[in-house]
């Protein structure tokens, strides 16, 4: 299952960021870091009249000087045009309409993508109802008065927005063919990868058109399965600025990540794991996808003995966050290793599905509390009663307690370690779950 994606544009000061940060941190959703992952907040799952979708905020349009630059305008709208499937313009009803504004109506209009037009700082209507009616000059529909400070208006965007959702993309569909994303910053190899596995196999079926966020599917067929490989390597952002680079690689992570089941997360061995690979593959294990950590260019690397021993614990330790991930240490040039990708796929796939018995399950869990007491808090300790798994991709185990205020993280792991020892679960992170008596969730 894919979900939507909406994107919102504008320029600086209209109150893009306002708006983004209310409907993401405080009406609709509610957004979790992960731990040890320091990443800019500019995605965030969110949820409206139970239509789950993705929010992504394409950051300003910032001008050099005093005057905003068409050129970067431009690229800003690119962005949401390449990854949406519906896109929020936002304005500002107190600067009116601008000269910039209508050049981004122009792009958008274009693009044939669903555009819902929001008019911000609508704080009264009565003080600017006929303000709002201005912006029908530009032509992309009926303008949509919100406050995104106040908090008004913010209900009737969001059945606008959610009235051009594809049904079909955001109900189930029978295609269950694997889905393998081929993620990481720009120029570590993504697409010679997926060239390698394609040359290596000769079996291409045929290039799809991807979605409506003009990524390419590859299908291939290997011993008798067929695989979708998604590369998000074919859109590149011409940029000098890093940050906006990197902002624009994450955007293009999300998209492909929410339609996959198993992640591939591409490093350039050369470079090394950096911060920015983190953030990557914080996206994957937020989603609970499996992951598969490929470490690109291994040929280019001077290598003694002890080589792939101590890269791989530089690699988790600045990955700290999700110690199940597979490794792989390959060359797209030489092809090195690339007969491996397959088998790991599989692996990871197989262990995404696993489920395991609610016997065997509270047996671990029995033995475990045995071995060590839950924790206490002032006198009164945590007791586990039962546990089991309820949903698979990724494995998911929901723990009855008597008090779920009691529960640490510290303790989870514990009891996830358990878990693993016994079934592996390799390549794919367990979601757990605590209910007290009376039903609620942590």
């Amino acid at each position: 299952m894919s979900k939507p994606v909406v994107a919102i544009v504008g320029r600086p000061n209209v109150g893009k960021s306002t708006l983004f940060n209310v409907l993401a941190g405080e009406t609709i959703s509610i957004v979790k870091d992960t731990p040890g992952v320091t990443r800019d907040r500019i995605y965030a799952d969110c949820t409206w009249l139970n239509m789950n979708f993705t929010l992504i905020d394409t950051g300003g349009i910032e001008p050099d000087s005093g005057d905003i630059i068409l050129s970067q305008m431009r690229e800003q709208a690119e962005i949401a045009i390449a990854t949406a499937d519906v896109i929020i313009f936002i304005v500002d009803v107190r600067q009116g309409l601008v000269d910039a504004d209508s050049k981004v109506a122009d792009i958008l209009r274009k693009s044939k993508k669903p555009v819902v037009l929001a008019v911000n700082k609508v704080d009264s209507f009565q003080k600017f109802g006929n303000d709002v009616y201005e912006f029908y000059n530009l032509g992309i529909g009926d303008p949509v008065p919100v406050s995104a400070a106040s908090r008004l208006g913010l209900g009737d965007l969001l059945d606008e927005v959610t009235k051009h959702f594809d049904l079909s993309q955001v109900e189930d569909t029978e295609d269950d063919r694997p889905r393998i994303a081929i993620v990481g910053k720009p120029n570590v190899g993504k697409s010679s990868i997926i060239n390698q596995l394609l040359g290596e196999n000769r079996v291409i079926v045929s290039d799809i058109a991807g979605t409506t966020r003009d990524a390419v599917d590859t299908e291939v067929i290997h011993d008798g399965t067929e695989y979708v490989f998604i590369d998000t390597a074919g859109l590149r952002r011409k940029s000098k600025i890093k940050e906006e680079l990197e902002r624009y690689s994450i955007i293009r992570t999300v998209t492909a990540v929410e339609r996959a089941d198993v992640v591939v997360v591409v490093i350039d061995a050369q470079e090394g794991v950096t911060e920015q690979d983190a953030k990557i593959a914080g996206i994957a294990h937020d989603r609970g996808k499996g992951i598969i950590v490929a470490v690109n260019k291994w040929d280019a690397i001077e290598k003694h003995d002890k080589t792939i021993y101590e890269y791989t614990n530089k690699i988790k330790d600045t990955l700290s966050f999700m110690p199940y991930a597979e490794f792989v240490f390959i060359s797209a040039k030489t092809g090195q290793r690339m007969n491996k990708m397959f088998e790991l796929i599989d692996m990871v796939r197989e262990n995404q599905t696993l489920r395991v018995g609610t016997g065997v399950l509270n047996e671990i869990m029995s033995e475990a509390v045995a071995l060590q007491q839950p924790p206490s808090d002032k006198g009164k300790r945590l007791r586990l009663y039962y546990i089991t798994q309820v949903a698979v991709k990724p494995p998911t185990f929901v723990i009855f307690v008597n008090d779920k205020e009691l529960t640490h993280f510290s303790y989870t792991r514990y009891i996830e370690n358990k878990i693993r020892s016994a079934f592996g679960f390799r390549g794919t992170s367990l979601k757990f779950i605590y209910r007290e008596r009376s039903g609620k969730e942590t």
